[in-house]
């Protein structure tokens, strides 16, 4: 088959204004056209494939505006994550979410907010931004169309004008590139990186040209790394074409040179991000990535994490293929969404096409295989993938012009020779038309009612809020919220974050975790409202709330809940001293560690043993001695027989360990320094807590790794403290 396509398009004209000539008169009116064909293209192209962005944008944000009143809005709440971060890199704090509370990595792009930054300073301001990321997602596709027009004109000048209808036929990418996230202007910077390789591949031998369009690349592979984190992937993709294309004209040498141009930039905005983030937060990897990939998940062992990623693998090519690409009816054996990646390997059938083809299917795989890591994949109408779905769709137009374009441009003799072919690629349109043409309309109608659903309840309760005039509030979605009341927040999933405190890694350990961090916060500015669905945050509204008022929302399709609950928050049980209660007379502090706490736990090297163990658990219970106040407290469930270590501090003499505990029954722990046994904690039933503790020895060393191992009942240790001195007992304070 490959040698049959060549040879066919051998016998065919290599560009349309030449095979016309071929045939002299028989352009009649259109000679003069023809004859400055490629002066024409260049003009024609950009204006058609603007013409084809402006209808699809056309007819979201019309659909939109419908269902929204004649109002701006977006179709997720995440768009306004990147709004409240544009907002604040345009009042003077960059790279913050919330304005004062400091740096934050829980932006996955860090280039888009500042474009929309510059819109915000323009004078787009509330809900009129999202008319300038419409722009933005425009202009960006236009230029993503034009680009990738360049990688099918090996074709002839004719196949690039495949690419725009190709593109924006499929609803679901549609729905992305409109929506006000990143997606379009990922592959707006992508095609600023796609244009330098794509020249250095058709002009390999010219050693001054490579190395200007290397450092091109590697400028464009640097933005496009800030834009998202994933085109790490397209990045080496690009690089290592690159390189294979130089290696045979100009060596090895140059090839490498090549490969280092492209790439080292990107690498050091990766580093400089990794750095940024240690040195602002305490952790290496951004917010996102740890809340939402399940290599970071804490309880998880290596074969549960393989199966998720194996299982958002499938699904995300699945969800295309039998959703959005043609729906899969059960029972009918139809795989009619296998239609855009079987055309889509065509151009590997064509000499003119198969590089840039292995190019592009290699970014496809990688892309997928890399966004399958992160567990929200599943939500927000797949719109981590689509940036490989608008590649694979180019393929397609690609694959396309391989089969339509050389009938187009033959002579009539051998025109008729190209029937059978061009019969195919229309019955393949037709087809792939009659599939997604309910799917487009679907998704049309998804996008505007979801718009309207953001505004409706996320908008109005953000309203709510301002009009309350909230000091702070706790969110449990860091977008809309805060970007309608211009509020300071904080944001329980961590994506927000709050100075150097670890919200996003306590999110994932447990809400117990992430209340230890609230006691961290100076009283005085902590959040004094919560804005959050109730059923995502188990007992928190009932033990830290008081309900205000409740924001509905109607015919519901992308809200996290049907009502967003506004309460009045009272953080009284939090811990405020931070002593045991029963410290005696004359007992000092030596060391104190709070268990899920994870401040606490890594200055003292906690561990507890892994995987599946250690869940957090919380409770706000009487104090000690004090049972009309309550007090709380969260640990870790560990099992029988398993020790929990953390290295702490002795008493210079004799003094005692003290652990916080609650028992349902009676509940035994062994206590062991440096592998030595000292005795055994015991706490009997109660409805309080309860701190039992063992005298230790005056021996220990300064430093000494500590073991509490459950042998008795289930035993959850909260807190633990090392005193010294040996006083009388005193009242609780």
């Amino acid at each position: 088959m490959p040698a049959t396509l060549d040879q066919d398009e051998t016998r065919a004209s290599p560009s349309l204004d030449t095979g016309r000539r071929e045939r002299g008169g028989d352009a009649g009116f259109f000679a003069p056209v023809l004859e400055n064909w490629p002066a024409v293209d260049r003009v024609l192209y950009p204006v058609f494939a603007s013409a084809c962005v402006v209808y699809a944008a056309t007819v979201f944000y019309g659909y939109m505006h419908v269902q929204t009143r004649g109002g701006w809005s977006a179709p997720l709440d995440d768009v306004f994550i990147h709004f409240d971060y544009a907002r604040a890199a345009a009042r003077g704090f960059p790279f913050q979410w919330s304005e004062g509370n400091g740096f934050s990595s829980g932006n996955t792009s860090l280039l888009y907010p500042f474009t929309l930054s510059l819109g915000y300073l323009l004078g787009f301001r509330s809900l009129d931004l999202m008319a300038w990321a419409a722009l933005i997602a425009c202009v960006s596709t236009t230029f993503f169309l034009v680009a990738a027009g360049r990688a099918c004109e090996p074709l002839g000048r004719a196949a690039k004008y495949l690419v725009p209808p190709a593109v924006l036929s499929l609803g679901a990418l549609d729905w992305s590139l409109f929506s006000g996230m990143e997606n379009a202007f990922h592959l707006g910077v992508w095609a600023l990186m796609l244009l330098p390789i794509l020249s250095i591949g058709r002009t390999p031998g010219d050693a001054r040209a490579v190395r200007r369009d290397g450092l091109l690349a590697g400028l464009a592979g640097a933005l496009l790394y800030a834009t998202r984190p994933e085109s790490v992937t397209s990045i080496a993709v690009f690089a290592f074409y690159a390189a294979l294309a130089v290696w045979k004209p100009l060596g090895l040498r140059a090839a490498f040179a090549t490969l280092l141009r492209a790439s080292i930039p990107g690498a050091i905005i990766a580093v400089a991000q990794a750095v940024a983030n240690r040195v602002f937060t305490g952790e290496w990897a951004a917010a996102g990535a740890i809340v939402k990939l399940a290599l970071n998940h804490p309880y998880m062992n290596g074969e549960q994490k393989l199966d998720e990623y194996l299982s958002h693998l499938k699904y995300v090519v699945l969800r295309n293929t039998q959703h959005h690409f043609a729906d899969w009816i059960p029972g009918q054996n139809l795989p009619w969404g296998w239609i855009v990646p079987l055309v889509a390997l065509i151009p590997f059938f064509s000499k003119k096409t198969r590089g840039v083809a292995a190019m592009l299917w290699a970014q496809v795989a990688a892309w997928l295989f890399l966004v399958s890591l992160n567990g929200q994949v599943r939500w927000q109408n797949e719109r981590y993938t689509m940036s490989a779905v608008a590649w694979l769709l180019v393929l397609a137009a690609m694959g396309l012009g391989v089969l339509l374009v050389p009938a187009l441009e033959a002579t009539r003799r051998a025109r008729g020779l190209f029937a059978l072919r061009v019969a195919f690629a229309c019955g393949v349109v037709v087809l792939y038309g009659v599939n997604q043409a309910p799917n487009m309309r679907d998704q049309i109608w998804f996008f505007g009612r979801a718009s309207r659903n953001i505004r409706d309840q996320h908008v109005v309760a953000g309203r709510v809020l301002a009009e309350r005039k909230a000091k702070r509030v706790l969110v449990g979605d860091a977008g809309a919220l805060m970007y309608a009341s211009d509020l300071p927040g904080l944001d329980i999933i961590g994506l927000g974050g709050y100075h150097d405190l670890p919200f996003a890694r306590a999110g994932v350990n447990g809400l117990g975790a992430t209340i230890e961090l609230l006691e961290r916060i100076p009283p005085e500015d902590r959040p004094d409202h919560m804005a959050i669905y109730p059923s995502w945050w188990g007992d928190l509204p009932g033990l830290f709330g008081r309900r205000l008022v409740g924001v509905p929302v109607v015919g519901n399709v992308i809200c996290g809940g049907a009502e967003k609950v506004i309460y009045k928050a009272d953080w009284s049980a939090l811990d405020r001293n931070g002593w045991p209660r029963t410290q005696r007379e004359g007992e000092r502090i030596v060391d104190e560690l709070d268990i899920a706490d994870l401040v606490s736990e890594k200055a003292h090297g906690y561990n507890f043993p892994r995987p599946g163990m250690g869940f957090v658990v919380h409770r706000v219970l009487p104090e000690p001695g004090q049972r009309l106040r309550e007090l709380f407290d969260a640990g870790r469930i560990v099992p029988h027989g398993q020790p929990e270590l953390a290295m702490m501090n002795a008493p210079k003499r004799g003094g005692r360990l003290v652990v916080r505990t609650v028992a349902g029954r009676q509940a035994a722990a062994e206590v062991r320094a440096d592998g030595r046994v000292l005795g055994k904690l015991e706490a009997r039933p109660g409805p309080t807590w309860t701190e039992p503790s063992i005298d230790l020895p005056a021996d220990l060393p300064p430093r000494f790794q500590l073991a509490i191992t459950p042998v008795d009942g289930e035993w959850i240790t909260y807190h633990v403290w090392i005193l010294e001195g040996d006083g009388a007992p005193s009242a609780a304070r």
